[in-house]
C-alpha cells in the first residue's frame, strides 16, 4: 500500500469533502478515503438530516436495498467512537463491513472490496469521520437556504415514493386477504396459514411506513426542547432573565424536519441579535403551532437599539426558501420583537423551485450573478475563477433549468427569489 496518501494529505483532502453541497458529501468522502480504505459502497446515516438520512456513494444496486432498520440495528450494536470490522445484515444479506459510530450518533458504513481484509488504521478513519460528522451537524444546525431547499425537495420526493409503494403493496395484500378469507376456497389449513402471513405482512408494511415517515418529522415539543437547551448553553453566562414559552395551540401535527431545523436556526439568530444589547433586561422566546403554521415570537425589554434591517436580511434567505414571513420591530426605549411565521406545508410546486434545487452551490452563485446582468468576465472576477470555468457552469445551469438563454435563466431566478436565497 505504498501508494496510499499520508495522514497530512488525507487531512488536506478533507477540506474538499467539507466544502460542498451536503447532499453530495458521501461521494466526496468516498473519493478521499478510497485508496486507504478500498470499498464498493459507503453510507453515512444520520437522523439529523430530515430529508436525506442516508448519504450514499458506490454500488447503486446494493445501496438501493439498504434499509433504515438495517442501519439502526448496526448502530445499536456499536459503541460510540470504537471502529468495528464485523458481519452485519446490510442490503438484504450478511456482509462484512467496516463501521464507525460517532459519539454524535452518526453512523459510517463501508463495504470493503476485500471482505476478509481487516480494517486498516481504525483510529484515523474514526478521526476523519468525526470531523465529517461535526461538519454535517453544523450545516444542519445552521439551516442555510441551500440546505433547506435540498432537504425539502428530498423529503417530498421520499414521502411521495413511500406513499406510492405503500398504497400499491397494501392494495395487493388486501386483495389477497379478501380472496383467502373466501369460504369458497378449499384446503382450510393452507388458507389459514396464508391469511396469517398476509396479515403479518400488512401490519409490517404499515409499521415500516410510519417508521420511515417519522424520520422526516419532529414533535413540536421536542424541537422546542432542543432549542431551549441550545439557547441556555449559548447564553449560560448572560445575566438577563430568559423566559421560554413552550409550544401552545390546538394543532396535532408534527413539524417537517426542514421547518424544525429552520425554526431553531432562525430563533437562535434572533436571540443572538437581541442579546447583543448590553442593557437587555428580559428576553422571552415563544413558539405557537397549529395545523398549518408555526409562529416564532422573540421579544425583549431593552433599549430597542436594534439593527432591524440587518437582522431582517439575515433571516430573509431561509424565510424565502420556505415561504415564511419575517417581522422585525424595534422601539427605542422599550425593546424589540421578532416574529417568524413558518407554513408547515410547502407552497404549490410551479416547477421552478424544483429545478433550482438541482443546482449545486457554485451553480447557484453563477445564477445569482447572471440575474444581476453580469457577463462571464465579471462573474469570473467575482468568483475568482477563469472565464472558461464560468462558461462551463453557465452551460450546466441552462441545462438543469431547461432553458436556452441566459436571460431565461435570470428570469427564473428572479421569479423564484433565488438571488436573495443565495446571498443570505
Amino acid at each position: 500500500m505504498s501508494n496510499e496518501p499520508d495522514p497530512a494529505t488525507a487531512l488536506t483532502g478533507l477540506r474538499e469533502v467539507l466544502d460542498g453541497p451536503l447532499h453530495d458529501i458521501a461521494r466526496r468522502l468516498s473519493h478521499l478515503i478510497a485508496s486507504r480504505w478500498p470499498h464498493t459502497a459507503l453510507i453515512v446515516f444520520t437522523r439529523e438530516c430530515a430529508g436525506r438520512p442516508r448519504k450514499v456513494a458506490g454500488d447503486v444496486d446494493m445501496l438501493n436495498k439498504v434499509t433504515i432498520s438495517e442501519l439502526e440495528q448496526i448502530k445499536q450494536e456499536l459503541d460510540p467512537g470504537i471502529p468495528v470490522c464485523s458481519t452485519f445484515a446490510i442490503a438484504g444479506q450478511r456482509r462484512t463491513v467496516w463501521t464507525v459510530r460517532d459519539p454524535s450518533d452518526m453512523l459510517l458504513v463501508l463495504v470493503p472490496r476485500s471482505p476478509g481484509h481487516p480494517l486498516p488504521q481504525p483510529g484515523l478513519l474514526t478521526a476523519l469521520f468525526g470531523i465529517v460528522a461535526t461538519s454535517i451537524r453544523q450545516q444542519v444546525a445552521q439551516a442555510s437556504p441551500d440546505y433547506l431547499a435540498e432537504s425539502r425537495a428530498a423529503a417530498l420526493e421520499r414521502e411521495r415514493t413511500i406513499t406510492e409503494l405503500a398504497t400499491a403493496h397494501e392494495s395487493t395484500l388486501v386483495g389477497l386477504l379478501t380472496t383467502l378469507r373466501s369460504t369458497e376456497l378449499d384446503d382450510t389449513r393452507a388458507r389459514v396459514a396464508a391469511t396469517d402471513a398476509a396479515s403479518s405482512a400488512l401490519v409490517s408494511l404499515r409499521t415500516a411506513q410510519r417508521s420511515e415517515q417519522a424520520l422526516s418529522n419532529e414533535a413540536t415539543s421536542a424541537a422546542f426542547t432542543a432549542l431551549r437547551n441550545e439557547i441556555r448553553q449559548i447564553l449560560r453566562h448572560h445575566q438577563a432573565p430568559i423566559e421560554f414559552a413552550a409550544p401552545t395551540g390546538t394543532g396535532s401535527r408534527t413539524l417537517p424536519g426542514d421547518i424544525a431545523h429552520a425554526a431553531r436556526a432562525m430563533t437562535r439568530t434572533a436571540v443572538l441579535a437581541l442579546t447583543a444589547d448590553p442593557e437587555l433586561a428580559r428576553l422571552r422566546i415563544a413558539w405557537t403551532c397549529d395545523d398549518a403554521t408555526l409562529l416564532v415570537d422573540v421579544r425583549d425589554q431593552s433599549t430597542g437599539n436594534l439593527d432591524a434591517e440587518g437582522l431582517h436580511r439575515q433571516l430573509q434567505g431561509r424565510a424565502r426558501t420556505l415561504g415564511a414571513t419575517v417581522g422585525v420591530d424595534a422601539t427605542p426605549g422599550w425593546g424589540s420583537r421578532v416574529t417568524i411565521e413558518l407554513p408547515l406545508d410547502p407552497p404549490a410546486d410551479t416547477g421552478v423551485e424544483t429545478r433550482l434545487t438541482d443546482l449545486n452551490r457554485r451553480e447557484r452563485e453563477v445564477l445569482d450573478l447572471l440575474a444581476q446582468g453580469k457577463r462571464n468576465k465579471a462573474i469570473a472576477a467575482d468568483l475568482g475563477v477563469t472565464e472558461s470555468t464560468v462558461k462551463f457552469h453557465v452551460t450546466r445551469v441552462l441545462h438543469k433549468l431547461d432553458v436556452s438563454t441566459r436571460g431565461e435563466a435570470a428570469a427564473l431566478a428572479l421569479t423564484a427569489g433565488a438571488d436573495s436565497a443565495v446571498r443570505a
